[in-house]
C-alpha cells in the first residue's frame, strides 16, 4: 500500500533498515565500525575533508549492504529454488558489498595511517575538538545505537513506540551537547525542560513506556556525555 504522507514513508524508509540491521548480522557489524570509525575520528583529530571522505565510504558500505539484502529477499520472492541466474544476481550484490567494504578500507587507510604513524612516532597530543563536531558525531552514534537496539528488540515501529525511545534519546543528547557549548546553567535548565517535555508527550501519547522514555534518555545522555567529557576542552 502507497504511503499516506512523509511521516509514513520515513516510517517505511526506517522500518526497512531495521529489518536489515535485525536480519543480517554483517550489517550489526558495519554499524558498529561505524561507531568505531567515528570515535576514532575524534582520537585523530580529522580535517573537515578527512572526515567527509570517512563519512562517505561508510554511507556506501550501508548502502552496500541494504541493496544487497534487498536483492536477496527480490530474488527470492519470485524463486525460491535453487535456479543459476538467481545465484548470479546475489553473486553480484555481494560482489558490490565486498568492493564497497575494501574501497572503505583503502580510503580509510589513506586517512587514518598517517595519523596513526604521527601519534606513534610523536606520542599523543590532546585533541581538542570543536563542540559542534562533538555534538554531530554524538548524535549520529545516538541514532545507530537507537536503532540497533530497536531492531534486537523488535517492538513498535521505528517512529513510534518500541525500545528505546529514539525521540528521548536524541532530546537528551541535545540537552548535554547545549550544557556544555553554551556553560550556563539557566539554558541548561531549560533545554532539560523542554527534553522532558518531548519525553513525557511520548509516554502521554501512549507512544512508549515510561521505562522506554528512561532507557532513551539514559542512552542519549550517557554517549553524549562521554564523548564531551573525553574530546571537549571548553568552559
Amino acid at each position: 500500500m502507497k504511503p499516506k504522507n512523509w511521516l509514513e514513508s520515513a516510517n517505511l524508509a526506517i522500518e526497512g533498515i531495521l529489518y536489515v540491521v535485525r536480519t543480517q548480522r554483517h550489517m550489526r557489524w558495519h554499524f558498529l565500525s561505524a561507531i568505531v570509525i567515528l570515535i576514532i575520528s575524534l582520537l585523530l583529530g580529522l580535517t573537515k575533508l578527512e572526515f567527509i571522505a570517512l563519512t562517505l565510504a561508510i554511507i556506501l558500505v550501508l548502502l552496500a549492504e541494504m541493496l544487497n539484502t534487498a536483492v536477496e529477499v527480490a530474488v527470492d520472492l519470485f524463486q525460491e529454488e535453487f535456479h543459476p541466474l538467481a545465484k548470479i544476481a546475489k553473486d553480484i550484490a555481494a560482489g558490490a558489498v565486498l568492493i564497497a567494504a575494501s574501497g572503505a578500507i583503502l580510503i580509510g587507510y589513506l586517512i587514518m595511517f598517517p595519523q596513526i604513524n604521527r601519534i606513534l612516532t610523536a606520542g599523543a597530543p590532546y585533541i581538542k575538538q570543536s563542540p559542534e563536531h562533538i555534538t554531530f558525531i554524538s548524535i549520529i552514534i545516538v541514532v545507530i545505537a537507537v536503532i540497533i537496539t530497536k531492531a534486537y528488540t523488535g517492538k513498535g515501529l521505528p517512529l513510534r513506540g518500541g525500545l528505546p525511545s529514539g525521540h528521548a534519546a536524541i532530546a537528551f543528547s541535545v540537552w548535554i551537547s547545549i550544557t556544555y557549548i553554551t556553560g550556563n546553567i539557566l539554558i541548561s535548565l531549560l533545554t532539560l525542560f523542554l527534553s522532558l517535555i518531548v519525553s513525557r508527550s511520548r509516554i502521554v501519547e501512549g507512544v512508549h513506556t515510561f521505562w522506554e522514555v528512561m532507557l532513551g534518555a539514559l542512552l542519549g545522555s550517557v554517549i553524549t556525555f562521554l564523548l564531551f567529557k573525553v574530546f571537549y576542552s571548553g568552559h
